[in-house]
């Protein structure tokens, strides 16, 4: 009896350790995208994403030259990620652009987010204005956030002077997610 009661703790143990595992697919850590960490080698990613397609310039692939511009689609079609890589005698991923809503920073933060949520999460370094957009750098991240300036008042939407965290609405919606490594 003492037998069957230990197994039956070791089990429901296990399963109580396995549950509470997070699923780490869709995770945008500041060294890791899902599956994609830091170090992982471009010649690496077809493995990396085997259950997905990985597509790059074929004319480089075909003289074995590792792609600059890659990009990660579901076996579905939907895409996942466009990456840059670096130049390296061993190249890996420098830039980072998430196409799809499920990836989330640890911080919870993803395309289906909005400035306030970021606002929230993450101390604001600073803000870029471009010609049709803004950008938002976090401190100490290497994640950087891209708002259309059409979700800015009219009045800021042509403007190419700075823009503060004051002027962007709560409900701005993120265009893009990316992340930067050096």
């Amino acid at each position: 009896m003492k037998k069957t009661n230990s197994v039956i703790i070791l089990v429901l143990g296990m399963v109580l350790i396995h549950s509470c595992q997070r699923d780490n697919t869709f995770l945008i850590t500041e060294t890791s995208v899902g599956p994609l960490t830091q170090t992982t080698k471009v010649s690496e990613l077809e493995s990396t994403f085997a259950n997905d397609s990985v597509v790059g310039d074929e004319a480089q692939i075909n003289l074995g030259i590792s792609p600059k511009k890659i990009e990660v689609y579901e076996k579905g079609g939907k895409h996942l990620l466009s990456l840059k890589a670096n130049s390296d005698s061993i190249p890996t991923i420098e830039n980072i652009m998430v196409m799809d809503p499920r990836y989330v920073s640890e911080k919870g933060v993803g395309l289906q987010s909005t400035f306030k949520d970021i606002q929230s999460k993450y101390d604001i370094k600073k803000i870029v204005t471009t010609l049709n957009s803004i950008v938002i750098f976090p401190k100490q991240s290497n994640l950087y956030f891209t708002i259309d300036k059409e979700e800015l008042p009219e009045n800021l939407r042509f403007s190419t002077s700075d823009i503060e965290a004051v002027q962007i609405p709560d409900d701005a919606k993120i265009k893009y997610l990316m992340l930067g490594w050096e």
